[in-house]
């Protein structure tokens, strides 16, 4: 790792003998080399994703260091998790902006070692420059699952149920909450308190990695809105019919959609649910949904893929059916 540019800084030696060297997992010889060794086990492969968060994109810049940090490696174990892989370890670039501190930074890596211990993620080595803007964390996960198991999201199949784990659109709530919109004042204080925990820290649905490659034939993480990534995974004369009303709701969310009905558009398409969208067999629905019970992950059928060209259409409670045209969060 290196620091450049700005003001004196304590050195790179330093910095990565506090701050990193701690993270350290196997492979990386405490951070005392430039590259880092990895063997996956015997019989498997490797599954490798990268995300990058950015300040004013991802995160507000004053949000909490520590929940920063748990969220720029969250949302890349959701995506292993969602492969129906187990996190081996992690790669991360730091790019701090010139007003970065010291404090700050310790912050960061005791929320980040945290979230790797609790993960089984270790630190394997990585960069830390100056950004010349704002902050952008980028983190390279790696994960593995036994050869040839990995769950695609496109292979879908007709007839397929889709179902979805947690509850839904608790983080674009949480973000819109920052606002203090006119329908948080129905929101008791634990409510508020979930929503906004919900979109500051992701919860990747790392215990549903073995049951998906038992019972599912695609899967993918809920990271721009349901209805856009849903889309993603279609495709191909692949469509499909959402039960909005099975659709998992918080008791937060469900309060401000009882507020405000318009909710609805940023609870399916507004992201950071970070929550698991799978398509599995129907013959194999029941025993699926009965694993996942036993893990404490809650699973729920929210519709079925059906055949056509059209985008996925979600039907309402009067039996109205609607297309989002904005169906997802757009990176550009």
């Amino acid at each position: 790792m290196r620091v450049t540019g700005g003001a004196p800084r304590p050195t790179e030696d330093g910095l990565i003998a506090r701050y990193f060297a701690p993270l350290a997992g196997p492979g990386a010889d405490g951070m005392r080399d430039d590259a880092a060794t990895f063997t996956p086990s015997p019989g498997h492969d490797l599954v490798l994703t990268a995300d990058a968060v950015v300040a004013g994109v991802h995160y507000f810049p004053d949000d909490p260091p520590a929940s920063i940090a748990r969220k720029a490696l969250g949302v890349n174990l959701s995506d292993i998790a969602a492969k129906g892989a187990v996190p081996r370890g992690f790669l991360l670039t730091l790019a701090l902006p010139d007003d970065w501190t010291e404090a700050w930074l310790a912050a960061f890596t005791q929320g980040l070692g945290e979230a790797a211990s609790a993960s089984g993620c270790a630190l394997l080595g990585g960069d830390t420059v100056r950004s010349g803007g704002p902050a952008l964390i980028g983190v390279t996960a790696f994960g593995e699952l036994p050869s040839g198991t990995i769950v695609r999201r496109t292979e879908a199949r007709i007839g397929d149920r889709l179902c979805v784990s947690g509850t839904v659109g608790d983080g674009a709530l949480g973000l819109l909450l920052r606002r203090d919109p006119a329908w948080a004042a129905v929101l008791d204080g634990p409510m508020r308190a979930h929503l906004a925990d919900r979109y500051l820290h992701p919860r990747p649905r790392l215990a549903l990695a073995p049951l998906l490659r038992r019972f599912a034939r695609a899967a993918m993480d809920v990271s721009d809105g349901l209805a856009g990534d849903l889309a993603k995974m279609l495709g191909g004369g692949r469509s499909a019919l959402i039960d909005v009303p099975s659709v998992p709701l918080s008791a937060a969310a469900a309060a401000a959609l009882g507020a405000d009905p318009g909710l609805i558009a940023p609870i399916l398409t507004g992201g950071d649910d970070y929550e698991i969208l799978c398509a599995v067999p129907p013959d194999t629905l029941d025993a699926f949904l009965s694993d996942a019970t036993r893990t404490g992950i809650p699973v729920t059928p929210i519709g079925t893929v059906t055949a056509g060209e059209d985008p996925p259409a979600f039907a309402l409670a009067d039996g109205t059916r609607h297309v989002f045209a904005a169906g997802s969060f757009s990176h550009f």
